[in-house]
């Protein structure tokens, strides 16, 4: 029971969730009575229910679960919030109760689903739905497909979607599960009672007797059209409007009007498109050509199999129905023209609007065959042009423009003589007018078509003639006896009844009867064919609505533009006014008038006028005849209009002396008398044809020019400008007077600007215009140019291309009149209107579109054939191969359109051959065919409108080329198309929704902000525009930024035409993340939606040509009141919303109305805005930790978290402010923004109680898009931090975490100002917020897409270490500069860039460690480092101490940084020691003597720079007496590093350093170091760097060696893996290194030698042998070796190995089997001495024999224990003879005495024995004869010498020189024999020459003791005698035998520069080697040595220009300790070392 109480005291929501089901139940009923009990939809309490509603339905207790669906479903139909549920409720529904095996579960599933779809959830409910029908268990498919049927059934087709359903039908009805199939067949009959019939093509393939069995059951389906019985609650009105109706007792109309309701759902529709195009025979093309009819009835019967697919997929069928068309056209085999048509038939149907592109070259084709007789050719050229005049219908919406379109073609071949085409022609045209109705059929197009039609009933054969009754018949049937009579007047009653007659028996395809159509039409949308609302009301009146005064409609096809196929343009006048609705009216106003007779006239004008008057017209006397006009003047001004006789006045005024009057006052009066009866009387043209001559004549006259242009103006107004302007030019270039014509041209200029331009008669003025030009007098030039001025204004830039030809003086003068009128507008006519626009009052009335009236003035122009110019030369010539000749035919039709400036719309086959050239390779070429397109597009004017689908769409294709000029040239094309045909073209059908799926950058970019451009600018688009959505949201997504942002620019534009419910609707098929995001955007673009472009407004008539209005409702305007102010009183429901946002989207809550804003105005607003509340911001932290409420952290922000933000301010926000803060329009947050701003100082206390919801309000504010907003936002957090820092306040986690990485993503943004901005708020928060906390969020940032944010972080991060040191970096340094350095391979420079600088920055603050922590970088990354670090060359600072300063509560211990410095037990270090190395700049500091500096070099080497706490008594050690003569050095940050190295190129010092790091301690750093130059090595073109650099590698690399072996492998700690990885990386080196021979020949003797001695050391090294991969070590170092030997430098390899050779058996502790290995070494390369002879330098090589002999005496080598030593002496030697022969004493050079050298004996006789061997017997005896000669005759002459000097001893003077001589001769020729001489010498002499030469020797040998120790002499050879006391034995020899003190000082020096310690101080005292033996040339001089000169140049180069006050001039020999006291030192010294060792040891 314990338990039961528990649960019990729990609240509702937590039962729900309890683990018992007891809970659960109870917890479900409880929740069950609250949801009865709530009133309230939009109350908070359901929204505690949110997340549990699932759990209801998918409870795992059966009977819980029944109480839950009970509970779920009252939810659903109750709660506001429900809809968010839906999908996981639903799924749920599906899952788990559909399998449920109680039926009341099952039920209640099913009413959940319904209720859903109730709340207008009906997709995601479909969605999930057939998702279930995927489920394995047939029970949930079951039930899944009866919940479908249900829901239609109840809501209907027009809720419920049937694509999808039928498409999975097929599928179902395959089921093995009986249920599963009855329950498809109950489904399929209920889809049957929506849609009829469409549905038989989707189920033609089911198994038949299904089929069957289906075809019973819809027979049974009552006819009745079938009604919803339940609807969503947005149609429940409707219902209770039914409900009444049929309690009324249901009315038929209403019924009528219901059944309405359902859409006509076409089969079509429900097909899977099937491509066809690639299933086309490949040799198609080629057969459907060929000469055999076989053939070609082969391709097409394979095309025919194909078009038998009822729905086809878009693609480009252009050459398909070329080739159709051709066969159609011209075959003469008439079954296969049968044939042909058929396929176009299938074609047409198959893709609907989509082929109506192609239909303009089919129908004149077709109509043109109908010559044909054979009846199967008829029908199937009928059922051909049936099928495309509906593809027509479908492809331009209205019929209007279908019809229109296709006239011209059917007009020109009514004309034709064959009966049958004629026939067939009218038939045509009767059975496209059953599709019509009155509105699509307009006066405009019924003229010409009845023209034509009533030739053909006067025809003589009777089917053209019945034919032609028919078609008439129908056109009465369709717009009513009214329309249609005016054309049949001249018909007699026969005729006429016969065409009623036919019109009785036409059935219409839209069943209306005559006349009914257009009124109906008013109301309500017709189901099939046309639309009258929204977009299509705007258009579907257009033409009619508009009156377009004078002779616009000069043909049928105005608006198509096409050429006017019959007579000439109407006549000037009226008369022009045809199809316009005033038609009647206007003529009226056309006073027609007979020329009357000068009696008739004399008597008409005396019945008005005085007798007086008359008889003085003619008097001589001029005041009479003045006095005449003056009675004249009062009666006309008197007379009323009807009485006025217009004619018989002029005609009197003209009488004699008419208009040749003297008297120029007399003529005034004249000629205004002629202005008042044209203004006051019916004037008629015949009238002003009297009197226009004279007004012409006197126009020029300087007293009466005025009143004859008041007249004419007079005329103008009552005979209209365009005939008056017509005749008054022409009279005036008719005579030679240049005063009348330029001031006729005047006049001309002002009238247009006052009458405006509308019908005027370009052509004709031109002509003049032209004349005017060229006339000599500068005044009519000047007034042509003038008026070419004005005509600009209203025709446009198209008006110069009738002028290009004149000379360039003449063009200039015209451009600059040009220049002056851009940018200015038409002044608005303010005469002509009251007489003869009547009808203005209509106009607007649909609404024209803006850019129409500009078209009409074009229309006017004279346009040129040039269709027989583009012939089939030309048009191949354009697709020819070879691309020169490609683009002569691409000059020639830029030629042809320049030549004809306006052309007709006819350009034969031009549209194809330059679509084919859109998509050249060559781009110059896809340039040159855009420039001709923008020519067409002005050249044809509007007319281009028909090949925007063929041509227009190919343009937009461009738009995705790569090269930016190709884009450039596109965009201008597919504007200056757009500008002449409008949007509409453009947007209709899918051909731009299929440019926008097409997944390249470019194209995407480029053609959504063209349609950003102008949408807007539209007042209505198709519907088609709905279709780019989906690829405008994945564009929304797409991985290409600019993409993103187009697509983000253009979504408010598309919202605009489609709204956005529509919109919204559309994301249903994303997937559930990117619908998040882009209903986020969506909600975003609400807000920023403009309003549509208002139409013109009625009270003006807009001027032909005029710009569109610009002054549309602004679209930022927010308040609702807008609506009322900027439209008409009864905005059409349309429009409504436009202007402002409609009432749901006037905020994200949608509970604020906007009556309230008004109250709000006087609510008390003086308290303080932010209310404290005790413990609020713990209590809200409690609960985010809690999972209470939300935690903030998202993408974008969902309504969710905006509510519980809002819930949270309710109790701590002023509520008015809050209500500002939560406003939909952004200019109330920028209120609310400029509130807290103002209240910050005054209520600190407040703004931190509130701190938490404040920074989460302003990150919302960071997702708005207003800048301004944003701005406000950024400045307040400035404030607010600043604020902050002074009350010492610190952020905390939670409200640290909820808005900096919302802060940082702001720092991305474009805008300069704001991004610096969010940097100074970055910067002020680490007054209030650890530095070390900010690193990571500022870190994550780096990660963004956006790549100025990243660079932006990366700059930010470098700040943070340059202000705060190391210690900032989190998690680790190594980590933090890891990540930093991988962006500095980012494809972005900025990012680039600011990564480079801030590991610049920390290099500054933390020197050469910093390589070591960014880990391995690509060489080109590691490149640009270097270079930037080099030209930073900025000193390196200690740690900084700036946090010390800035807050006490920042100062933690500097010493930490050095912490960061190294891993591991470096954490042990005293603090002491830390801080000697943070503050480098303390001298003090130089005074402590660290380990890593005392001389135990082998022990630190194994150190590897750790300190062990073992022996601190070594710290004590006072061994400054050892450092006494030098300065210590300074310790320095950085390792040796070449960077500031001015002296070195860029490279040489990068390699240099990398080099220095192979050597390291550190076996990352070394293989680090070793990877990069492996790169180089590889990279044939990089490997030359390492030229100059090899030695310094090799010394490297063998020191690395050396420390393996003595360090690492004795260190247990170390991963052998580690050591392995170590080797492999060196001899993977050394081998890349050995392969490049240019550069293993660089590597010198002695380190060849050290080399050489490293490897063979490793190959012996047991332990490697023990390793798992030792082996494989060994076998590689093996492959190395033999590398080395065959490549490196002959001569020095062999002479290393000599010396190697000689080292190793000198030294005691050398194993035999390492002298063995040198010695097989040696046997390698005398097997490769007869191949490297010549390259080998055998001076040196026998030099370094010579000297081995010495050490080596043959006596002493057979005492070695191996023979093998004096074997491969001899083996070596022997070659050598050999290979050179008796050559081989020549090169003996190098040796001094050469009689000392046993090398020359033992070569003699070498040379001896091998000639012994060779030469044949005869031979050998006389070189043996003459070897004896030889030795004889040198025996003579050594004789002779030995005696001269014996002579010199002898005598007294020359004793001492002879001895010498004697000495040097005995140690020249060691062997020679003095035996003889001194044999025959007393014993005195004897001994005298004995003394002689014992004391000379120990002179010379006492002197060279002295030079070497002083080392002085640098020429003395040194002898590697093994003694105790020779120091000079074995430099950098590390067999365990004597050291020398220079070894270890070289030593010594290396790990200084290591551990970032400067030698240069030592160069004050002599260095040590030079007090010891310097080795003489010819010996191998140590690498150390040379490592030491490499790193000690390295050094001082870069040091230069650091210690520029270091004296240059100390030398190395001033040195200041005697060579004894040296050498005291130098033996204290090694003791030490001595004692040092022992005791670690």
């Amino acid at each position: 029971m314990g338990d039961d109480s528990e649960w019990l005291k729990l609240p509702v929501d937590q039962k729900c969730e309890h683990k018992l089901w007891k809970a659960r139940l109870s917890g479900y009923e409880e929740a069950l009575k609250i949801f009865q009990k709530i009133k309230d939809e939009k109350s908070p309490e359901w929204s505690k229910f949110l997340g549990l509603i699932k759990k209801f339905v998918t409870d795992s207790n059966a009977v819980v679960q029944l109480k839950g669906l009970e509970a779920a479903l009252v939810y659903v139909e109750n709660a506001h919030v429900a809809g968010k549920t839906t999908g996981e409720v639903v799924s749920g529904v599906v899952s788990k109760v559909f399998n449920q095996p109680k039926a009341k579960a099952k039920e209640l599933g099913i009413e959940i689903c319904l209720m859903y779809i109730e709340i207008e959830k009906g997709e995601a409910v479909q969605e999930e739905l057939l998702k279930g029908l995927d489920n394995k268990n047939p029970k949930i498919i079951v039930a899944c497909i009866e919940t479908l049927r249900k829901a239609l059934s109840e809501f209907g087709s027009k809720i419920i979607l049937l694509k999808p359903i039928i498409k999975v039908l097929p599928k179902l009805f395959e089921s093995r599960e009986k249920a599963v199939r009855d329950e498809a067949k109950l489904i399929a009959v209920e889809i049957y009672r929506w849609i009829r019939d469409a549905l038989r093509p989707p189920l033609q393939n089911i198994n038949s007797v299904q089929l069957k069995e289906l075809e019973e059951e819809w027979v049974k389906l009552p006819t009745s059209a079938p009604r919803p019985t339940r609807f969503l609650r947005s149609q429940q009105e409707l219902e209770a409007k039914l409900e009444q109706q049929q309690s009324a007792g249901g009315d038929a109309e209403g019924g009528g009007d219901d059944g309405d309701e359902v859409p006509q759902i076409d089969a079509y529709e429900l097909l899977e498109a099937v491509e066809i195009l690639s299933k086309l025979p490949k040799d198609f093309y080629d057969k459907i050509e060929a000469k055999k009819w076989q053939e070609r009835k082969e391709a097409l019967e394979s095309v025919e199999v194909l078009i038998k697919n009822p729905k086809l997929e878009a693609g480009d069928y252009a050459d398909l129905v070329k080739a159709l068309k051709k066969v159609v056209g011209k075959d003469t085999n008439v079954m296969l023209v049968a044939l042909a048509a058929k396929c176009l038939t299938g074609l047409a149907v198959g893709l609907r609007k989509k082929f109506g592109q192609y239909a303009g070259h089919v129908v004149p084709t077709i109509l043109e065959k109908f010559k044909e007789k054979k009846p199967q050719v008829v029908q199937a050229l009928q059922e051909a042009i049936d099928a495309i005049f509906l593809t027509l219908i479908n492809h331009i919406f209205f019929l209007k423009t279908t019809l229109q379109n296709i006239s011209e073609d059917v007009l020109a071949v009514m004309d034709n003589k064959n009966p049958t085409i004629k026939q067939q022609t009218s038939l045509f045209i009767a059975r496209s007018f059953r599709h019509c109705t009155a509105s699509t059929l307009p006066k405009s197009l019924l003229k010409p078509f009845c023209a034509a039609l009533l030739k053909h009933i006067n025809d003589s054969a009777p089917e053209v003639r019945d034919a032609a009754f028919e078609a008439l018949g129908t056109a009465l049937k369709v717009v009513g006896e009214k329309a249609v009579n005016p054309f049949l007047a001249d018909v007699d009653k026969l005729k006429l009844d016969k065409i009623k007659e036919c019109s009785e028996k036409v059935e219409l395809i839209h069943g209306k009867k005559a006349g009914l159509a257009a009124d109906k039409k008013e109301f309500k949308p017709l189901p099939g064919r046309t639309a009258a609302s929204g977009a299509a009301g705007d258009k579907d009146t257009k033409d009619i609505s508009a009156p377009k005064p004078g002779p616009l409609k000069k043909a049928p096809a105005a608006k198509a533009g096409g050429p006017p196929k019959k007579g000439k343009p109407a006549a000037p006048g009226g008369a022009g006014n045809t199809g316009t609705k005033n038609k009647k009216g206007l003529e009226t106003k056309e006073i027609v008038e007979p020329e009357l007779s000068i009696e008739v006239c004399e008597e008409k004008a005396s019945a008005v006028l005085p007798p007086t008057c008359i008889q003085l017209l003619d008097s001589s006397n001029w005041k009479e005849r003045l006095a005449c006009m003056e009675e004249f003047q009062k009666a006309v001004e008197l007379m009323d209009r009807t009485e006025m006789p217009c004619q018989a006045l002029v005609r009197m005024l003209a009488k004699k002396p008419g208009w040749k009057e003297t008297n120029f006052q007399v003529m005034q009066m004249k000629l205004h008398i002629v202005a008042l009866i044209a203004q006051k009387g019916n004037f008629s043209k015949t009238s002003a044809q009297v009197v226009l001559d004279g007004l012409v004549d006197k126009i020029g006259d300087v007293k009466c020019g005025n009143n004859a242009k008041e007249a004419m103006t007079a005329i103008a107004e009552a005979c209209m400008l365009p005939w008056t302007a017509e005749q008054v030019v022409s009279m005036a270039f008719s005579q030679k007077n240049p005063k009348n014509q330029s001031e006729t041209l005047n006049w001309l200029s002002n009238a247009i600007k006052e009458f405006g331009f509308s019908g005027l008669n370009v052509k004709a003025f031109i002509s003049n215009v032209k004349t005017a030009l060229a006339a000599t007098n500068p005044a009519v030039r000047t007034a042509a140019i003038t008026l070419l001025g004005v005509m600009y204004l209203y025709v446009g830039p198209s008006l110069r291309m009738f002028f290009e030809d004149e000379k360039p003086a003449l063009l200039s003068q015209i451009d600059a009149e040009f220049e002056k009128m851009q940018g200015q507008s038409p002044p608005a006519p303010t005469r002509g209107i009251s007489k003869h626009s009547t009808s203005g009052t209509d106009e607007g009335e649909d609404g024209d579109e803006p850019d129409d009236g500009s078209n009409d003035v074009v229309d006017l122009l004279p346009r040129t054939e040039i269709s027989d110019k583009i012939t089939s030369e030309l048009v191949s010539k354009i697709g020819d191969k070879n691309w020169k000749i490609r683009k002569e035919g691409l000059d020639e039709v830029a030629g042809i359109i320049n030549d004809a400036k306006f052309i007709q719309p006819n350009i034969g086959e031009l549209p194809t051959a330059l679509k084919g050239r859109l998509n050249d390779s060559n781009k110059i070429l896809v340039q040159q065919t855009l420039n001709i397109l923008q020519q067409l597009a002005v050249a044809m004017g509007p007319n281009i409108k028909q090949h925007v689908k063929n041509l227009g769409i190919p343009i937009i294709t461009v738009l995705g080329d790569s090269k930016n000029n190709v884009r450039a040239a596109a965009l201008a094309t597919v504007n200056a198309w757009a500008e002449q045909t409008g949007m509409k073209e453009w947007l209709e059908g899918e051909d731009l929704s299929e440019e926008l799926k097409k997944e390249n950058p470019f194209l995407r970019q480029e053609l959504l902000g063209w349609l950003a451009e102008k949408l807007p600018t539209l007042r209505s688009t198709p519907t088609d525009l709905i279709l780019c959505v989906p690829h405008l949201y994945s564009c929304l997504e797409d991985r290409n930024g600019d993409v993103r942002k187009k697509a983000q620019d253009a979504l408010p534009f598309f919202m605009m035409h489609l709204g956005y419910e529509k919109m919204a609707k559309a994301t249903g098929k994303l997937k559930p993340t990117s619908k998040d995001q882009v209903l986020a955007m969506l909600e975003k673009a609400k807000v920023n939606m403009p309003a549509k472009p208002a139409p013109p407004t009625k009270a003006t008539s807009k001027p032909m040509g005029g710009s569109a209005p610009a002054k549309f409702q602004p679209a930022s305007a927010p308040a609702e009141d807008c609506i009322s102010s900027s439209t008409e009183p009864k905005p059409d429901p349309k429009k409504a919303k436009a202007p402002g946002l409609s009432s749901k989207a006037k905020s994200a809550q949608g509970k604020k109305m906007p009556s309230k804003t008004s109250l709000k105005e006087d609510e008390d607003k003086s308290g303080p805005i932010f209310i404290v509340v005790p413990n609020g911001k713990e209590q809200r932290m409690k609960d985010e930790k809690g999972l209470k409420v939300l935690k903030w952290n998202f993408t974008t922000p969902r309504d969710e978290y905006i509510e519980q933000l809002k819930t949270q301010m309710s109790s701590c926000v002023a509520k008015w402010l809050q209500d500002e803060m939560f406003h939909s329009d952004f200019q109330h947050h920028n209120k609310a923004l400029a509130v807290m701003v103002d209240h910050l100082e005054s209520e600190k206390e407040g703004v931190i109680g509130c701190l938490d919801l404040i920074l989460k309000w302003l990150t919302l504010r960071f997702f708005d898009t207003n800048t301004s907003v944003l701005m406000k936002a950024l400045e307040y957090l400035k404030l607010l931090f600043t604020l902050l820092s002074e009350e010492e306040y610190h952020l905390t986690e939670n409200e640290a975490s909820s808005f900096i990485p919302y802060l940082v993503v702001k720092v991305g943004e474009p805008k300069d100002v704001i991004r610096k901005d969010v940097r100074a708020i970055l910067n002020r928060m680490c007054l209030v917020y650890p530095a070390s906390k900010m690193f990571p969020f500022i870190m994550e940032g780096t990660k963004s897409k956006n790549s100025k944010q990243r660079a932006e972080c990366l700059e930010e991060l470098g700040c943070l270490v340059e202000s705060y040191g190391m210690n900032v970096c989190q998690p680790t340094p190594g980590k933090a500069l890891k990540e930093i350095a991988v962006h500095i391979g980012d494809r972005d420079n900025a990012v680039r860039n600011a990564a480079l600088n801030t590991i610049v920055t920390v290099y500054n603050v933390h020197g050469d460690q910093v390589f070591k922590l960014i880990g391995n970088l690509s060489e080109k990354d590691m490149s640009m480092l270097e270079e930037r670090i080099k030209r930073s060359a900025k000193r390196p600072s200690a740690a900084p101490i700036k946090q010390v300063e800035e807050k006490p509560q920042r100062a933690q211990n500097i010493s930490s940084n050095a912490n960061m410095l190294r891993k591991g037990p470096a954490e042990d270090m005293s603090s002491k020691l830390n801080q000697a190395r943070s503050m480098s700049g303390h001298p003090e500091a130089a005074q402590m003597v660290r380990r890593e500096f005392q001389l135990d070099l082998d022990e630190i080497e194994n150190d590897n720079g750790t300190v062990r706490c073992e022996m601190p008594e070594l710290v004590q050690h006072k061994l400054d007496d050892i450092f006494e003569p030098v300065l210590i050095p300074e310790p320095k940050i950085r390792a040796v590093s070449p960077h500031f190295d001015d002296m070195h190129s860029n490279t040489a010092s990068t390699i240099n350093f990398i080099i220095s790091q192979v050597a390291s301690g550190d076996i990352n750093t070394s293989i680090q170091a070793l990877t990069q130059i492996d790169e180089v090595l590889r990279q044939e073109d990089k490997a030359e760097a390492m030229s100059g650099h090899i030695d310094q590698f090799l010394i490297a690399t063998f020191m690395q060696l050396r420390l393996i072996y003595n360090t690492h492998m004795a260190d247990e700690k170390l991963e052998k893996d580690e050591i392995i990885k170590l080797y492999s990386c060196i001899i993977g080196n050394m081998i890349s290194l050995f392969q490049i021979e240019s550069l293993a020949r660089e590597a010198s003797t002695g380190v060849l030698k050290d080399l050489m001695h490293g490897l063979i050391t490793l190959m012996l090294d047991s332990r490697i042998e023990d390793l798992e991969e030792g082996q494989q070590v060994i076998r590689s170092v093996n492959l190395l070796v033999v590398k080395v030997l065959e490549k490196s430098d002959q001569t020095n390899i062999l002479s290393a190995l000599l010396v190697l050779l000689q080292d190793s058996l000198l030294a005691t502790a050398s194993s035999p089997k390492f002298s063995e290995l040198v010695m097989k070494c040696l046997w390698r390369m005398v097997r490769l001495l007869p191949d490297t002879i010549n390259s080998i330098n055998l001076d040196r090589i026998l030099l370094d024999i010579h000297i081995f002999m010495k050490v080596f005496p043959k006596e002493k080598l057979k005492q070695c224990k191996s023979e093998f030593p004096i074997r491969t002496l001899k083996t070596l030697l022997h070659t050598l003879c050999k290979l050179k022969g008796p050559k081989i004493l020549d090169h003996l050079t190098m040796i001094d005495n050469k009689n000392e050298s046993e090398l020359e004996a033992h070569l003699c006789r070498m040379m001896k024995h091998s000639m012994d061997q060779t030469g044949s017997k005869s031979d050998k005896e006389t070189e043996k004869g003459a070897s004896r000669i030889d030795e004889k005759s040198s025996k003579a002459k050594v004789n002779d010498f030995l005696a001269e000097i014996f002579k010199k001893i002898g005598s007294k003077e020359n004793t001492k020189e002879g001895l010498a001589e004697l000495y040097e001769y005995k140690k020249k020729y060691s062997d020679a024999d003095i035996e003889p001489f001194l044999k025959n010498s007393s014993q005195f002499f004897q001994s005298y020459v004995e003394r002689g030469l014992r004391v000379i020797e120990m002179e010379r040998e006492g002197k060279g003791r002295i030079s070497t120790s002083t080392g002085i002499s640098p020429q003395m050879e040194v002898t590697c005698v093994p003694t105790p006391t020779s120091t000079v034995s074995s430099i950098g020899n590390t067999n365990g035998e004597e050291v020398g003190p220079s070894v270890y000082l070289e030593r010594l020096k290396i790990l200084r520069q290591r551990c970032g310690l400067d030698n240069t101080k030592q160069d004050d005292r002599p260095p040590l080697t030079s007090l010891l033996s310097k080795p003489a040339v010819p010996t191998v001089a140590s690498s150390t040595d040379m490592l030491h000169s490499k790193l000690s140049q390295l050094r001082e180069s870069r040091e230069q220009h650091q210690h520029s006050d270091l004296d240059s001039n100390q030398t190395h020999s001033s040195g200041t300790v005697t060579s004894s006291s040296s050498t005291a030192n130098i033996d204290d010294l090694k003791k030490r070392l001595e004692r040092i060792k022992s005791s670690r040891k």
